[in-house]
């Protein structure tokens, strides 16, 4: 006669459940937060869902009682009319040319600082400074102390060699409108990539040096690819705010002159026609627009964050 002997059954785990005190714990630790988090959805998403709301109405202003709801007829107009199809190519360029001009330069800058030489911090406050400049302040340098053909500075060094003396905001209204922003964001992009030059293995840089690598190689094959997220970060970062730039194309140009981008013509459809819905419906389109280059920084962001801990 043989034993037979049964396994025991495996009961299922009972899923753990966090206690009363622990989930009051957890409450009372995010209850400060609620206040800011019901201001920040006072602030800006109710206003941004009446936005939404408004965009889907032909509303003019200035006849209220003239309002009735048109769908995607906004959106279909700012996408097809043509002077709003040209703002929407002008931001575009706008954005593509500072933000590339802005990494080229800050770059160079970044590479500069990263050598010790006297006065370093000195010469890193005074570059930084022009990103803590107004927005507006800055546009009004540029426009007055340095474009006026009468008495501006670029002019002025022109007279003494004697050069020409342009116009330059009549001339070149786009590249002035561009200039102005490239000097205010080349030291955000700086610092951006300073950041990430002193984050490098110097150990690998000492060892390619021993190996007979020179600087320039030392430049493309290490230097870059260590670089690359940082140059990410810095483009997004600067396109999202470059983007919904108004003040340099409102204080230089005034729109004109062909400098008007998608901003600008919210402001204008707003406030000059009093298209409510049409501007709506512009600055939708900017918002989606800013929130798809957000979400590409933010996984920039933590990609970064995830170097650095596994580097850790």
């Amino acid at each position: 006669m043989t034993a037979t002997t049964t396994a025991p059954v495996a009961t299922p785990p009972v899923p753990a459940t966090r206690p009363p005190s622990a989930r009051l714990r957890a409450w009372a630790t995010r209850a400060p937060l609620l206040p800011a988090l019901l201001f920040m959805i006072v602030v800006t998403q109710l206003p941004f869902v009446a936005t939404l709301v408004i965009s889907f109405f032909d509303w003019n202003s200035l006849y209220p009682d003239a309002r009735r709801f048109t769908g995607l007829g906004n959106y279909q107009e700012v996408l097809t009319d043509a002077d709003l199809r040209h703002s929407v190519w002008t931001t575009v360029l706008l954005t593509v040319a500072v933000v590339l001009a802005s990494l080229v330069l800050g770059l160079v800058l970044a590479l500069l600082l990263d050598r010790r030489f006297r006065g370093r911090g000195l010469v890193r406050t005074l570059l930084i400074a022009p990103f803590l400049v107004v927005p507006v302040a800055a546009a009004l340098l540029w426009k007055h102390v340095l474009y006026n053909p009468e008495y501006g500075l670029l002019n002025g060094l022109l007279h003494y060699v004697g050069g020409p003396q342009p116009d330059w905001v009549s001339n070149t209204p786009l590249l002035a409108v561009e200039a102005s922003l490239v000097w205010q964001w080349t030291p955000f992009m700086m610092l951006i990539l300073l950041a990430g030059l002193q984050s490098r293995d110097q150990e690998q840089i000492e060892a390619a040096r021993v190996d007979g690598a020179s600087d320039w190689q030392i430049f493309v094959h290490l230097t870059l690819p260590h670089l690359r997220r940082y140059l990410e970060l810095g483009a997004l970062l600067g396109s999202i705010y470059i983007v919904q730039n108004f003040d340099a194309v409102f204080t230089i140009t005034s729109g004109g002159l062909g400098t008007a981008n998608l901003p600008y013509t919210v402001y204008q459809s707003f406030y000059q026609a009093h298209e409510n819905g049409l501007a709506s419906a512009a600055g939708v389109l900017v918002v989606i627009g800013s929130i798809v280059i957000a979400t590409f920084a933010l996984r920039v962001v933590s990609s970064l964050f995830r170097e650095e801990v596994s580097r850790a």
